[in-house]
């Protein structure tokens, strides 16, 4: 199995032009300021580990199917506090690049059942795959711990947050005829 050797921070494979028909085997770990580059890509507020490993094969005559496992530590901001929110991740990834890909046609098309399936590029871009496969797999909505979804409350600093019965129209009527009834029994 080859080892493909990545410098200058390009991660590319000329699928289209590759010597052979052998697996290619690749390590991608980025430095810092390729995280760093990542992370405000993807608004993260950090990501200190990234490593996307892997390997690229033939499939059939002429497609080539890629094989990988991302990992990662993110740093994003809570959904409901903005706290940092530190998030393990490991997935696997799997693309399929096919040089006869059907095309879909003009007008309304539906989603394929396998997405992983794409059309065969002239270059692979390994650290756009990768940028992929990690902005799919992050948290939509991280938590700080003990933050339940409803947990968010809004006002100026001073004042009684609102709850969400003081948004329903019919709310206060309680408390006035209260006040009402109380006001009545003493006179």
């Amino acid at each position: 199995m080859e080892r493909n050797e990545e410098t200058n921070g390009v991660h590319l494979l000329p699928l289209g032009r590759m010597p052979g028909r052998d697996p290619v085997a690749f390590s991608l770990m980025p430095d810092k300021a390729e995280r760093a580059k990542l992370a405000e890509r993807l608004d993260l507020l950090g990501l200190p580990k990234l490593r996307f490993e892997g390997e690229v094969a033939p499939e059939g005559r002429g497609d080539w199917r890629l094989s990988a496992r991302l990992g990662a530590t993110v740093v994003q901001p809570c959904g409901v506090t903005l706290e940092p929110v530190t998030t393990r991740l490991d997935e696997d990834v799997s693309r399929l690049y096919l040089r006869d890909l059907p095309d879909p046609g003009p007008g309304e098309v539906e989603m394929p059942e396998d997405d992983s399936v794409e059309a065969l590029p002239g270059t692979l871009d390994l650290g756009e795959v990768m940028a992929e496969a990690l902005a799919l797999a992050l948290p939509a909505f991280p938590r700080a711990p003990g933050v339940a979804p409803g947990d968010a409350q809004f006002t100026e600093p001073g004042k009684t947050p609102m709850r969400d019965e003081d948004t329903k129209p019919f709310a206060g009527l309680g408390a006035l005829k209260a006040k009402l009834e109380k006001k009545d029994g003493e006179d």
